[in-house]
């Protein structure tokens, strides 16, 4: 734990204190994290948020009907999508996609020796390694989960459309409507949220790692369940202080 609090203090230092002391990490870098870690996610993160979207409009429609209710489909697939359900999912994409690999890259570096080989260079490896992926993380995740709010929405107008007789003006009128600029903002709050964690204890568990390959494959394993599972909490938290507030 002292470690990992460790980490995030070089991490914030080499991000926000460093440049302005003439110590810049490498723009490039960042970029090239970018691509690996957000657009090549996008495929899968629409296919997740569509299907998600898909099947929370049919499981609606099907009690809403019966209680007279259907004019609330779009409702319902809406805020649970900007509120809980884009963020929370595109985050689990990104864990298991692009945590894991960033844990796994950093875990054989250490293994192989090639970050103790950075520091007898006189290269910090948090400057040259991990923010280039920080920021790269702290970008993609919250644009990704946008773009996942609205692939999502796509899959539950599909059913309101073609399966209910809903009119697509009407989707949207209704969407914009009832759908304030709140539900949106806390998605991408906690997305932030997920973003930081995700990729701080991606970062922390690759740097531990120990004993060869298989520490690597452990390393791995641990990353995912931790993030997840601390993702899971800080939305918890995150909703309770939204909702009490």
């Amino acid at each position: 734990m002292k470690d990992y609090f460790a980490l995030n203090g070089q991490i914030l230092y080499w991000t926000l204190l460093a440049p302005f002391r003439g110590q810049f990490f490498k723009l490039s870098e960042v970029f090239r994290q970018m691509v690996l870690i957000g657009v090549r996610a996008i495929p899968m993160a629409a296919l997740t948020s569509f299907s998600i979207g898909l099947t929370l409009a049919m499981q609606a429609a099907g009690q809403l009907k019966r209680m007279g209710a259907a004019a609330f489909v779009p409702d319902l697939v809406i805020l649970s999508i900007l509120r809980e359900l884009g963020p929370l999912l595109i985050a689990v994409i990104v864990i298991g996609r692009s945590g894991s690999a960033v844990t796994a890259e950093l875990g054989t570096m250490k293994v192989s020796e090639e970050i103790e080989a950075l520091e007898v260079m006189a290269i910090n490896p948090i400057r040259f390694l991990i923010v280039p992926r920080f920021l790269a993380m702290m970008v993609m995740l919250p644009v990704l989960t946008i773009f996942g709010n609205y692939v999502g929405m796509v899959g539950g107008w599909s059913i309101c459309h073609f399966a209910l007789d809903y009119d697509t003006t009407a989707f949207i009128i209704r969407s914009v409507t009832h759908a304030k600029p709140w539900d949106l903002y806390s998605g991408i709050i906690k997305s932030f949220v997920f973003a930081y964690l995700i990729i701080t204890i991606a970062c922390h568990m690759g740097l531990r790692v120990e004993g060869g390959a298989e520490g690597v494959g452990q390393a791995t394993t641990g990353s995912v369940v931790w993030s997840l599972l601390v993702m899971l909490v800080a939305n918890a938290s995150l909703t309770a202080l939204f909702f009490f507030t």
